[in-house]
């Protein structure tokens, strides 16, 4: 829990781009609407369709919003890696991470961020009562299905949505997670960063969400990058579950 003598806690919102120009000015907006006094944090990945050009353009109006460039499209895994050592090295006290395609709706900040009055880690479930998703294919939900039940299994995260990128972290408890050992840089990074946290003790809690598909520009997952992400959680699930994982997550994790 933040300490009552600091203050509310300081809050890190970030958002990963890469062509996301029509859906981040009206993102930015409405996360500033929900969590007035937080920052918020682009990282994009050299966008040809000039969001980063747009984001430093919104930046230079409101200093609670910070830019990051990075060369080319190097994957949301190590997009939310740069957010978490940025939260860190800044001084946040929360990190909460969502997608820049309005699938994960500002309207949920406020719930994440009360969450953590109890717990480390705040997921955004689409799989406790409440939550859902809106137009998905019965082949879609059955992989994400799949999926959550093998990381459930596997990796033993008590957690209903162990693959949805929209959460609040404590980063207190990033430091402990030893966030230099991630092997994941795609998809599957959402599911090994929380299986980290967990071995870090952290309290892991869900609040629901509607997950929406969308609302500009094209999905950027490819079967190459699903089949990728598949492999490594099931080298980290069976590691995991045949004991050779035995690394306590104790110590701080170093910057890279």
């Amino acid at each position: 829990m933040p300490n009552a003598d600091k203050g509310p806690p300081r809050i890190l919102v970030s958002v990963a781009t890469y062509n996301e120009r029509d859906n981040l000015p009206p993102l930015v907006r409405e996360v500033r609407e929900r969590l007035p006094a937080a920052d918020v944090l682009v990282v994009d990945d050299n966008s040809p369709d000039g969001t980063g050009r747009l984001a430093d353009e919104l930046a230079a109006a409101d200093p609670h919003i910070h830019v990051l460039h990075r060369a080319g499209k190097l994957g949301l895994g190590t997009a939310i890696l740069t957010a978490m050592r940025y939260a860190m090295d800044h001084g946040y006290d929360y990190l909460v991470n969502m997608d820049a395609d309005f699938s994960h709706h500002p309207r949920y900040l406020p719930a994440l961020v009360a969450g953590m009055d109890r717990h480390d880690v705040m997921i955004g479930s689409r799989y406790v009562p409440g939550g859902g998703t809106v137009a998905w294919p019965w082949s879609r939900r059955m992989m994400s299905w799949g999926v959550n039940l093998l990381v459930r299994f596997l990796l033993r995260i008590p957690a209903h949505d162990c693959s949805g990128a929209y959460r609040c972290y404590r980063v207190s408890k990033l430091r402990q997670a030893h966030l230099e050992r991630m092997v994941s840089r795609g998809y599957s990074f959402q599911q090994e960063s929380l299986y980290r946290c967990r071995k870090a003790r952290s309290r892991i809690g869900e609040t629901p969400i509607v997950f929406e598909d969308r609302r500009a520009g094209l999905s950027k997952v490819s079967p190459r990058e699903v089949t990728r992400s598949l492999s490594v959680l099931l080298m980290l699930g069976l590691r995991a579950f045949f004991g050779f994982d035995r690394s306590d997550g104790a110590t701080t994790a170093t910057s890279q």
